[in-house]
């Protein structure tokens, strides 16, 4: 059931994406430290907003991680 919901969320989210990118056709100028780039702005939005939702899983998986390693010493700790 999980499943199944996760991938019907992913695929709303993917359609929301879209049709923001199709209501936003303006172009923006995309200053990087290495090269400039021309893009409409929904696409812009929706790609900043996918590196922003990736770095913040790794990050939370980070935190998760070093929750799991304490978690684990501490059983240690009390054996």
């Amino acid at each position: 059931m999980g499943r199944k919901r996760f991938f019907t969320l992913l695929l709303l989210a993917m359609f929301v994406a879209l049709v923001f990118a199709a209501l936003n056709p303006q172009s923006v100028q995309v200053e990087l430290a290495f090269m400039q780039m021309h893009l409409p702005l929904g696409i812009a939005l929706v790609i900043a907003s996918a590196i922003g939702l990736v770095v913040g899983v790794l990050m939370r998986g980070a935190w998760i991680e070093e929750l799991l390693s304490d978690r684990v010493r501490l059983r240690r700790a009390l054996k």
